[in-house]
């Protein structure tokens, strides 16, 4: 992997760590603030919560493999 994708692989890495992260704060406010009114939010908020923070450990997997040795 060429130094050019490398840092674009960390940028992304770091930008899907910050997307997960706003989903959990989502998730956090929902059980927080809006419960249990709002519980009917819950399937779509931990749905979209654990498809951010599982995009987040393939590309933090991939960039671990690529700077691993």
């Amino acid at each position: 992997m060429s130094e050019d994708e490398l840092k674009a692989l960390e940028k992304e890495v770091k930008k899907l760590k910050r997307i997960a992260t706003e989903w959990a704060g989502q998730l956090h406010d929902l059980v927080e603030d809006r419960l249990p009114a709002g519980y009917e939010e819950i399937p779509g908020i931990a749905q979209s919560t654990f498809d951010a923070c599982k995009a987040w450990k393939d590309a933090n997997d991939k960039l671990n493999a690529a700077t691993a040795g």
